[in-house]
């Protein structure tokens, strides 16, 4: 049977989830080291954590590397002779040096053959982590070399995404994990959107700051002025949205509209104006077929776009015929690593191949406008002089983000204390 998600009424988001509560909220969880630590062993070494896509690892032998600060790994995903894709640890057995040479951009396709050879000191692993051979293996004494592959990280995919899990035991299932609201995608057809632009940039920023950036749209049109018109900018206009929703640890925030707003010239860059493309997207998409009723789970009209907020830092926002993602990576409790993708139907012609390119540069800029931003909201929140701060209705995300971080580190912490500790 279908789950049955409450619709609130306008202006009511809030007191729907009263669990939230509605007062002012605190964004220590953002400046403290001390929560940094313990964030990233409740979170990132126990939750999973999208790292790729399908399309990234398209052959067998072809493979990537990921850094994942957070957790304290430099992984390799790569796709084995049976078409499973499988991580692991890079680090040889023998002496720890890294198996392949890392990369750090956020994309690279590299190809092994069948197998992978360390360049220190020519151990062979097979592509599902076994070690093959080892030079001169007279010279150690009882070795098994079964004994010594390489070592594995859980590895599981979900609509062509690749997610991976460090705990030893993980307590859900990748879909049990991501629940009914997120897989309420499974039929949307990504892999019909195959042509992929990305960047990376670094932030001197919690990464949960710089993911409320994206939570709500109350900022809008104060920051984004060139791309918001007088009318939604004069006081008391605002921005609103149509539906906000949660499911355990994720969020989603769907628009309502046909944005014609924003797709009138005088709010544009001539070059939208020129390719018909820009903030919104290419202006006409190809018909990738129908799309699942979970891609607008409030059933809005007419629908606009969707934000999934996979956690931890993950968000998948699907305008119908494109769709974008960003990730977030910790590197410390007030830096991180943002990447942003953004994914199109194959260009048919030279035309559609520069609407998206088009498209990715403006959603470039108009990300890091909130980038410019969010350095000075970190360092504004280190002074520590205020502890308290009001979020509105729309904002229910914003709320929902740092409660769900506190909770789990604070379940952490619970499980670390000796019991009789915790009478």
């Amino acid at each position: 049977m279908a789950t049955q998600w409450p619709k609130p009424a306008e202006g009511s988001w809030t007191e729907h989830y009263p669990e939230l509560g509605t007062g002012p909220i605190s964004f220590r969880d953002s400046i403290s080291p001390e929560f940094y630590a313990d964030e990233r062993e409740a979170i990132f070494k126990r939750a999973w954590l999208n790292l790729s896509r399908v399309e990234e690892t398209p052959e067998p032998g072809s493979y990537i590397t990921r850094q994942v600060e957070a957790a304290d790994a430099s992984l390799i995903l790569v796709k084995d002779g049976h078409g499973r894709i499988r991580a692991f640890h890079n680090t040889c057995r023998r002496r720890g040096h890294p198996v392949v040479a890392v990369d750090y951009r956020a994309t690279e396709l590299r190809g092994t053959g069948d197998e992978f050879t360390c360049q220190h000191c020519g151990w062979r692993y097979g592509l599902d982590g076994t070690l093959r051979s080892i030079p001169e293996p007279d010279h150690f004494a009882d070795l098994d070399l079964a004994d010594f592959g390489l070592a594995a990280v859980h590895c599981d995919v979900w609509a062509g995404f690749v997610f991976v899990n460090f705990d030893e035991n993980p307590r859900q299932t990748l879909r049990e994990f991501l629940g009914p609201m997120v897989t309420g995608l499974d039929d949307y057809p990504f892999d019909k959107l195959t042509e992929r632009y990305d960047w990376v940039a670094h932030n001197n920023s919690n990464w949960k700051i710089f993911a409320d950036a994206f939570q709500e749209y109350y900022h809008v049109p104060a920051l984004h002025t060139q791309q918001v018109p007088p009318e939604v900018r004069n006081p008391g206009a605002g921005f609103t949205c149509g539906h906000f929703q949660l499911d355990g640890p994720h969020r989603v925030v769907s628009t309502a509209g046909t944005r014609r707003w924003l797709l009138a010239p005088e709010y544009m860059y001539p070059i939208e104006r020129a390719t018909r493309s820009g903030l919104v997207g290419p202006w006409r998409t190809p018909d990738i077929g129908e799309l699942p009723a979970g891609l607008n789970p409030g059933g809005i009209e007419p629908w606009g776009i969707s934000n999934f907020q996979i956690f931890p830092n993950l968000e998948i926002l699907i305008y119908g015929g494109w769709y974008l993602v960003y990730r977030y990576w910790p590197t410390s409790y007030n830096t991180h690593r943002y990447e942003a993708f953004t994914y199109f139907h194959p260009a048919r012609t030279v035309r559609e191949r520069i609407e998206h390119e088009v498209a990715a540069v403006v959603l470039k800029e108009f990300a890091l406008q909130d980038a410019g931003m969010l350095g000075g909201t970190q360092a504004a929140l280190q002074y520590d002089v205020v502890d308290e701060f009001p979020v509105n209705d729309q904002e229910i995300l914003v709320r929902h983000l740092h409660k769900t971080a506190v909770d789990w580190v604070t379940d952490y912490q619970r499980e670390q204390t000796p019991a009789g500790a915790q009478q």
